[in-house]
């Protein structure tokens, strides 16, 4: 194998394809990146597998000899991107795969490319995906993944399909994230839902996100499969076999109180109250009319407190929360206001998107965008009804976190 590819396409797809790689690989082969060029075609493919998670990406190369060859992925990665700025040359000589680019020479044994398993093939393609909505999306639901291995089913977001929508929707047991967004299908779809591992999702949100081409979803439930492709690239991920909660019924039917405040100021006082919270354990929020004050701490610890301006309405609450589980709400907004909505200091509190000042007469109903739809057609109402009268248009996200029980 010989061929001469532009450094920075290089660095870019070994990345794409060793973002997949697993820290520990259980066999070395499976913790490499299989070269493989085709002169027929001057294509070069690189593809990373460890039987649950797949990637391959393709880029145009000078292929002088068609070959195969297997080596390390992370390493390979981190000398791509250390690279300087010329034209890279890729040789593979025996046993060993020499790179040059410029001055820099780099020789690096390989593993033996029988060995290394055959990649599954991309599912039927069901629809197509807006890449930032995507992203957007992934990103907003990851946060409130479980991480804890022994739970599997808290460690995927669950991917409800519709005909119009797609939902998703990740708890830990502290929170739950959903949010709900419009796609394109290619045909008719039947109602399905999947639970796919919220890591690699994040994985691949990140790569095929913000400034890429079309992004088509690929699935076979009944294979346990899913696959996403667009630009040159194409992943797909093993699902999990595990029974999702069910999540709806833990959304407020009522509300006894909302708040709206501006984003920015609340997570710099949440961020300043809570350096005197003690492993971070809790930050207080006393809300009354017109008024926040966020304090945390105590008389045997240093204490903080703060006040805020906020919007106001319902009967005034005290009420605790984790000071990092309500930062990730707060940072996955993408609002300059939050609307809060509150029942009693036990129960769970609801985090959304607020419209910005003078936005709920100046936008019509029907001019906005699909994005900002209630979460999920069959949570509809559970939406509806903690919003409540004047919490402005229904957002496609929600974040509902456990309040931590205040002492005495």
């Amino acid at each position: 194998m010989k061929f001469r590819v532009e450094r920075d396409g290089l660095a870019e797809a070994v990345g794409f394809v060793a973002r997949s790689l697993p820290a520990r690989a259980p066999v070395p082969v499976l913790g490499g990146v299989l070269l493989d060029g085709a002169s027929s075609t001057e294509t070069l493919s690189l593809s990373a597998f460890d039987y649950e998670v797949s990637a391959r990406v393709e880029l145009a190369a000078m292929i002088g000899e068609s070959g195969r060859g297997l080596v390390s992925g992370r390493l390979l990665a981190d000398i791509a991107r250390s690279l300087p700025p010329h034209p890279v040359d890729v040789v593979l000589d025996g046993a060993r795969l020499a790179i040059t680019c410029g001055s820099t020479k780099f020789s690096l044994p390989t593993m033996p490319v029988e060995d290394y398993p055959q990649l599954p093939e991309l599912p039927p393609v069901a629809g197509a995906l807006a890449p930032d909505t995507f992203a957007t999306a992934v990103a907003q639901v990851a946060v409130a993944a479980g991480r804890d291995d022994t739970l599997p089913m808290l460690t995927g977001i669950r991917v409800e399909i519709t005909e119009s929508t797609l939902t998703m929707a990740a708890t830990d047991r502290f929170r739950l994230a959903v949010r709900e967004f419009g796609w394109e299908p290619t045909g008719g779809v039947e109602p399905t839902a999947v639970l796919v591992p919220a890591r690699t999702l994040a994985d691949a949100a990140k790569t095929f996100g913000p400034g890429g081409g079309p992004l088509q979803l690929a699935l076979a439930a009944g294979e346990g499969l899913l696959g996403l492709a667009g630009g040159g690239r194409r992943c797909t991920t093993r699902l999990l076999d595990a029974e999702f909660p069910p999540y709806r019924k833990l959304l407020p039917t009522e509300h006894t109180s909302v708040a709206v405040l501006d984003v920015p100021p609340l997570v710099e006082a949440v961020k300043r109250v809570s350096l005197v919270a003690e492993r971070g354990t809790q930050v207080r929020l006393e809300f009354t009319d017109g008024s926040l004050r966020c304090s945390a701490g105590g008389e045997d610890e240093g204490s903080a407190e703060e006040e805020l301006a906020c919007e106001f309405d319902g009967e005034p609450l005290t009420i605790a929360f984790n000071p990092g589980y309500l930062l990730d709400g707060l940072g996955v907004l993408h609002s300059e206001r939050v609307h809060l909505s509150f029942t009693t200091p036990s129960r769970p509190a609801l985090l959304r998107p607020a419209p910005a000042r003078g936005a709920e007469d100046s936008e019509p109903a029907q001019d906005r965008p699909a994005d900002d739809r209630p979460v999920a057609a069959g949570a509809a109402a559970e939406v509806a009804g903690a919003a409540g009268a004047g919490a402005g248009p229904a957002s496609g996200y929600i974040y509902l976190l456990m309040p931590v029980r205040l002492p005495g």
